[in-house]
């Protein structure tokens, strides 16, 4: 990194429940124990697992003054290509020639590249693509991948900054996601290093963002319809889901007053005495898996659940 003019911009792009918010503290933490200025944040609303959300990490080797999030990165992670199409993950805001952009995808780059038809740099992670219930493990996957790519982070910074944010889980999750971790960034050795910083922002340079102002009118003539009742069922929160609660109606004992009492979002209705999952509003938070006494309720991988009723 040059001296004092340029700081490094990283944002990590996943779904609620994929570590996100963890593996920018991984790689922020790995960046202080090489003795820079850091500044990580996540970024998410009130969902759950499954909801779009992103954190960000500032690095410099003087003190940080800008705030807010990032919205000209150096370094774009995606540890879910799913979310590169939804406009309200905002995965490709800001992204410029500059940018370079990894995918945690079983595509490769070149698809990626004739896809999206960008100017940037654009990778993939090689390892095999994640099994939907190992998520928890791709944020230090991703960090490891983003530490070689910026190529400030030696393995011995990394092993440690994991170590430590991640103390209170115990040594077998630690094991585990330092193996993800050293493995991306091993794979990532051809391009080490690839990632240049950006250059310093000036308060007297900024332009606001291309919003369009809509001039307000009477209430009676254009009530914005979240003031509407019963609108809510049009947002299909199913699109947020990574697992799906399956149930076995064979081992299911129709006390339904369980699972669908402490379903948070209503989604399970009861059909008599028998529990039915609204999937277009399930957000796949697994409480009902875990509530459920007669163990009846399965939690299937979305694309393996997706895969079978095609097939069916």
């Amino acid at each position: 990194m040059q001296e004092g003019v340029a700081m490094y911009r990283i944002r990590f792009h996943g779904r609620g429940g994929q570590g996100m918010k963890t593996a920018s503290r991984i790689l922020g933490t790995a960046f202080f124990l090489e003795g820079y200025e850091v500044q990580d944040a996540p970024r998410y609303s009130a969902e759950r697992r499954g909801a779009p959300i992103f954190a960000y990490v500032r690095v410099n080797n003087q003190p940080i003054n800008e705030r807010g999030v990032i919205i000209q990165p150096d370094l774009i992670i995606v540890a879910d290509d799913s979310l590169i199409p939804v406009p309200a993950a905002g995965v490709l805001t800001g992204v410029d020639q500059h940018s370079v952009l990894l995918i945690n995808s079983d595509q490769n780059a070149e698809t990626w590249k004739q896809r999206l038809n960008l100017s940037c740099e654009i990778l993939t992670l090689p390892a095999e693509a994640e099994d939907r219930a190992e998520l928890r493990f791709i944020g230090a996957t991703c960090t490891g991948a983003a530490a070689c790519l910026l190529g400030s982070i030696s393995r011995d910074a990394l092993q440690q900054a994991i170590k430590e944010e991640l103390a209170e889980l115990g040594n077998a999750v630690i094991e585990k996601n330092l193996g993800r971790a050293l493995d991306a960034y091993d794979s990532m050795q051809a391009y080490k290093g690839c990632v240049q910083t950006g250059a310093q922002t000036n308060a007297n340079d900024y332009s606001k963002p291309a919003w369009i102002d809509l001039p307000f009118e009477n209430a009676r003539i254009s009530a914005p319809d979240i003031h509407a009742s019963a609108n809510s069922v049009e947002v299909r929160t199913g699109l947020w889901r990574t697992l799906r609660p399956v149930i076995d109606y064979q081992r299911c004992k129709d006390c339904w007053w369980i699972c669908s009492t402490f379903c948070p979002d209503g989604a399970i209705a009861v059909n008599g005495k028998t529990p039915v999952i609204d999937y277009d509003h399930c957000k796949g938070c697994m409480i009902c898996v875990a509530q459920c006494r007669a163990h009846a309720i399965e939690a299937v991988p979305e694309q393996q659940a997706q895969q079978q009723e095609k097939s069916s």
